[in-house]
């Protein structure tokens, strides 16, 4: 099931970063370039009537670039990728409002008892029983019906949510590796922009500074929206990781409240 889980994941990356190559690249290519050239056109005609025109910024033009279509494209796939991960985690989060083992307050668990208490965990929907909450209740009650040692069932629960813990942390290197990407895609703009700048410094000398301005404004332009875009990009990477953590206490919680502190270990009568 775990691969399974893998597989999907990785299945969902893929779509998710060919489709938003598509439909950015799409809204380049008939939105954002035509009018950025049909700007800058513009503005270079009101610059020779006008030496001293100073032209507006412009939306379109700020984003015209390939650094800053590659930045937005890398945005959406970080989006949908986070997206994903935290209606995933809003749906765990639910479990932990419903009494999956129906114990009532005062009830005691014998060893005995621990697999009538796992026919609920394991009627649950294939995807719910893949959920944090029943693997964890799931091991505790299998290593309390083997051991019939309570220590046991809080370290293994702990275990369960270690590993858990570990794992969507390890999930979430891709989005770290693109909000580490962008801002060097628009270092790498900045870079190309002032070194077309310095190709054209001997038009500036002769006095058109036209193409010495357009070239460092794709420098600034790119690092611009790099820097933008990772800032929403890591406000939802660190609220995720808050959810996650939230996640694995609270199903500690939920153990110990539910389970751990009803199960009870008879007494053997000495000889």
């Amino acid at each position: 099931m775990k691969q399974q889980g893998l597989i999907s994941d990785f299945i969902y990356q893929v779509f998710s970063l060919f489709i938003a190559l598509i439909v950015v690249h799409a809204l380049y290519v008939a939105v954002i370039r035509p009018n950025s050239d049909a700007i800058l056109a513009q503005q270079a005609a009101m610059y020779e009537q006008d030496p001293n025109y100073v032209p507006p910024q412009s939306f379109y033009v700020i984003l015209k670039d390939y650094e800053q279509e590659s930045c937005v494209i890398l945005t959406l796939w970080a989006f949908a990728i986070l997206g994903h991960k935290i209606r995933r985690n809003m749906n765990e989060s639910k479990l932990l409002d419903r009494s999956l083992l129906n114990s009532a307050e005062g009830m005691s668990i014998l060893p005995q008892d621990a697999r009538d208490f796992s026919r609920p965990l394991q009627a649950l929907p294939l995807g719910e029983r893949e959920f944090l909450l029943p693997r964890a209740l799931l091991a505790g009650l299998q290593r309390f019906s083997a051991t019939r040692n309570i220590a046991d069932v809080s370290s293994v629960i702990g275990d369960v949510c270690d590993n858990e813990a570990n794992r969507l942390d390890n999930e979430l290197t891709i989005v770290r590796y693109i909000a580490w990407a962008i801002p060097s895609i628009g270092f790498i703009g900045t870079v190309r922009g002032i070194g077309q700048a310095l190709s054209q410094a001997q038009q500036a000398v002769q006095g058109d500074v036209m193409g010495v301005t357009t070239s460092l404004g794709v420098a600034f332009n790119s690092t611009l929206i790099a820097l933008v875009v990772s800032i929403f990009i890591m406000f939802l990477l660190y609220q995720l990781q808050l959810m996650q953590d939230r996640l694995v206490l609270n199903t500690k919680n939920y153990c110990d409240n539910h389970l751990i502190r009803h199960l009870q270990v008879p007494e053997r009568n000495e000889p």
